[in-house]
């Protein structure tokens, strides 16, 4: 089953001057990671933008889980979790007070706000960062941070965009253990990425260049069709035997 589909989906800016997706038609299944990967510049973040409802497509059509989108982003936002490239916290509260915060937009119960903050502080090892204030946060704890706001409600559908930029190799390993367990829990994942490694660990991907899906299979599937040991080598193959970082 399909819970994520897009059709002929379009963004333009700047009155159609740029197009920064480009007829893009994705779909992801129930219970999958799923890694959108291509350069900086190539519609990823606008594609995640126009999926969560905070930008209008140009054209086309965006469906999660049966629900028309944007139209019914209202109803739609509760099954959604999202972690922003650009940190979304509020950086004079304390770690809790965050994720209290986002659990509060979704009329969490006292109670079971109380019991999510702490399951999510021991997941991402922020215990000991309870009431520091978000702003005195390393990068790598405000990326956990911003992970911890995105799940506090236990969304059925998690978007991540770029969540491993600017981590150690240690944190990307444990959070890619991480998405990984999610995903056993039965949530369905999409990750954007510039970093072609990212994409060997997902379940299946989407390669984007200048807005359009150029590619998409399993990480085997991919290597196998254009006979390559890895998907950088895939992505180079595809974009004409270079990989700009647009």
């Amino acid at each position: 089953m399909y819970i994520v589909v897009t059709k002929n989906l379009v963004k333009h800016f700047n009155k159609g001057q740029v197009k920064a997706v480009d007829g893009l038609d994705l779909k992801i299944k129930t219970g999958e990671i799923y890694a959108f990967i291509g350069a900086n510049g190539s519609g990823k973040s606008t594609t995640i933008s126009m999926l969560s409802g905070y930008l209008y497509p140009t054209s086309g059509s965006i469906k999660i889980m049966d629900y028309d989108v944007p139209k019914d982003r209202k109803k739609v936002s509760r099954y959604i979790g999202i972690a922003p490239q650009d940190y979304s916290l509020y950086n004079d509260l304390t770690v809790r007070e965050n994720i209290e915060f986002f659990a509060k937009l979704f009329s969490m119960k006292k109670k079971e706000i109380t019991i999510r903050i702490d399951e999510l502080l021991k997941i991402l090892n922020l215990e000991n960062k309870r009431d520091t204030i978000a702003d005195e946060l390393s990068g790598g704890m405000k990326r956990r941070l911003s992970i911890a706001c995105a799940l506090v409600h236990s969304p059925p559908i998690v978007l991540f965009d770029e969540a491993t930029v600017g981590v150690d190799p240690v944190l990307r390993a444990y959070f890619w253990d991480y998405f990984r367990k999610l995903r056993d829990e039965g949530k369905t994942i999409l990750i954007t990425s510039h970093v072609m490694d990212e994409a060997e660990r997902a379940d299946r991907i989407g390669l984007i260049r200048a807005g359009k899906l150029i590619d998409e299979g399993t990480p085997e599937e991919l290597k196998q069709r254009h006979n390559v040991a890895s998907i950088e080598e895939v992505f180079i193959k595809l974009s004409g035997g270079e990989y700009i970082d647009e």
